[in-house]
């Protein structure tokens, strides 16, 4: 890659893999298929996942959910994301390339598991779902627009889809990064919210979220899972929403960097009952 189109896609200008050749996804999908596995999720025994709280205040607060819901979690994992949702769900469709994850039910709703394709086409029937969670996923996807609109596609007409991604700039892909895996950065927000958009869903609640300054605070106060706990995850909405105005994909300077670092969106169908979606 040119050190020109390199700093087109680390300044937030273009986003890197949504135009790419069908052969360079299947090479980003290999590369990633395992990767948050690998990162330690697999490891049953010392996984926790951290969102509980994060996800309670910026997407289930408030979320309408029909009884005898069909659920959507795609790159779910172990399906931790979908508890808030289980007591009213009738059966759960989780999409994860990792068969460290597979399993029958949980929480005694079935769960079916699908693998996903490199393609990012969904082997669903339009309108299929209720309610779609993808929550830190997208970022290490690269033809995050069309899975976007498979995703609106496959949502019903008043259905919701709750999204959360990082909106900055996560480091240099070309080399390896701690704590990350190989392909991963963030999506610039107004690149986000245009998918969103052409996916035939609008935004009914957008929130800026995980101030960097957080995890900090939580290890001095001794809470070891800031995004668990319901006090912390207010502060960090305080803190987020303060400082959203500083929001910048290519944060160079400590000033930059003092902002949120990830959105949750709500997204509702905006499709009309009995007609064909796109």
């Amino acid at each position: 890659m040119e050190d020109s189109e390199f700093l087109q896609f680390f300044s937030g200008k273009r986003l890197i893999g949504d135009d790419f050749t069908l052969a360079e996804i299947e090479a980003w999908f290999a590369d990633e298929a395992e990767a948050y596995a690998n990162l330690g999720a697999k490891d049953k025994d010392s996984y926790t996942y951290g969102y509980h709280a994060l996800n309670a205040l910026h997407g289930y607060k408030g979320l309408p959910v029909p009884e005898n819901a069909q659920v959507l979690g795609f790159g779910s994992a172990y399906g931790d994301e979908l508890s808030p949702l289980l007591s009213k769900a009738s059966r759960v469709t989780i999409v994860d390339p990792s068969d460290e994850f597979v399993m029958t039910d949980r929480e005694g709703v079935p769960i079916t598991f699908v693998k996903p394709v490199p393609s990012g086409k969904l082997p669903f029937e339009n309108d299929s779902f209720d309610i779609i969670t993808c929550l830190g996923v997208l970022h290490h996807i690269p033809n995050v627009s069309f899975v976007i609109q498979e995703l609106g596609r496959v949502l019903r007409p008043g259905g919701f889809a709750l999204i959360r991604e990082p909106i900055v700039n996560m480091g240099d892909w070309r080399k390896p990064r701690l704590g990350l895996t190989r392909r991963e950065r963030g999506i610039p927000k107004e690149y986000m919210e245009s998918a969103i958009a052409k996916g035939n869903m609008s935004v009914w609640r957008s929130t800026p979220c995980i101030f960097p300054l957080t995890p900090r605070i939580s290890k001095l106060i001794g809470v070891r899972f800031p995004f668990n706990s319901q006090p912390m995850a207010r502060l960090d909405k305080i803190l987020c929403t303060l400082t959203h105005w500083n929001c910048r994909y290519d944060r160079r300077t400590i000033m930059q960097k003092i902002c949120p670092t990830s959105h949750f969106w709500v997204c509702k169908s905006m499709k009309l009952p009995g007609a064909s979606a796109q």
